[in-house]
């Protein structure tokens, strides 16, 4: 039994990448799988069901391919949750691991800044964030490029602070080495693997905040697909035509889903 309980946890990583490589497959290859443009409209074939040998999933209420909409939304959505996590995780992980190295006035100030913005709910700032910068991919940048090294400096900070003291930066130390290169060659990489874990369920609250502020409005703009834009304007149907939200809703999932076990699987194999 606990032979089977471990095959499966360590399973659990290659089923997400599985998983997330496929629908990134699906998004890539967008062009060559659908048939339809996904933001022309055909008014004479709205609202069509999902089943049909022309529209696999059906229409929206101006006639426009779902299946197009939803992989050109994921082309989308994808490319901006990861785009948008660089900064982030490279900042984050840099200024946390100063705090948690130097302490003193360097932590105290650093400490100053993420309880000032952990006291506000994250999609709170989020969305007043985004709000201030602007609708469209910019403002989704700018917005997390703000508030989304927060989690990062947070690992990054106790780990570095542990490790500081220890007999291999101290040797490093008496060796001479100077505090950058301890940060980045000593420590740097034993912090990166949990890092690295915090950033596959970071991704997945990513993709429902850029998620949630496409259904607000604030986020991906016109006319490109987004599946929070998707969710938003299927909603006045939901009684008559409920696959309009609820087939934008089931890919955020799916990645979500695959997102989560991929980082459940890392942490399982760095034990």
């Amino acid at each position: 039994m606990k032979k089977l309980l471990k095959k499966l946890r360590h399973s659990t990583l290659y089923i997400g990448l599985i998983m997330l490589l496929l629908l990134a497959a699906a998004a890539i290859a967008a062009p060559y799988i659908c048939s339809y443009d996904p933001i022309s409209q055909d008014l004479y074939a709205t609202l069509k069901a999902p089943g049909t040998s022309e529209h696999l999933l059906g229409t929206d209420q101006l006639g426009r391919d779902m299946l197009s909409r939803l992989l050109y939304a994921a082309r989308t959505d994808l490319a901006v949750m990861v785009l948008a996590e660089i900064v982030p995780f490279i900042s984050g992980i840099f200024i946390g691991m100063l705090s948690g190295y130097f302490g003193g006035r360097t932590e105290w100030i650093i400490s100053l800044v993420t309880d000032t913005f952990i006291a506000f709910p994250y999609y709170l700032l989020v969305i007043v964030v985004a709000f201030m910068t602007g609708a469209g991919i910019h403002g989704i940048f700018i917005t997390f490029m703000i508030v989304g090294w927060l989690v990062y400096a947070r690992v990054a900070k106790p780990l570095t602070a542990s490790m500081k003291n220890s007999e291999w930066v101290q040797a490093a130390k008496l060796m001479g080495y100077s505090d950058l290169r301890i940060i980045v060659k000593e420590i740097f990489p034993n912090v990166l693997p949990q890092a690295v874990v915090v950033l596959m369920t970071d991704m997945a609250a990513l993709l429902v905040a850029i998620v949630t502020l496409g259904y607000l409005g604030i986020g991906i703009t016109a006319p490109a697909p987004d599946w929070g834009s998707m969710i938003s304007e299927g909603q006045t149907l939901i009684g008559t035509a409920p696959y309009l939200s609820l087939l934008p809703g089931l890919m955020v999932v799916y990645t979500g889903i695959s997102l989560s076990l991929i980082g459940d699987g890392l942490a399982d194999r760095w034990r």
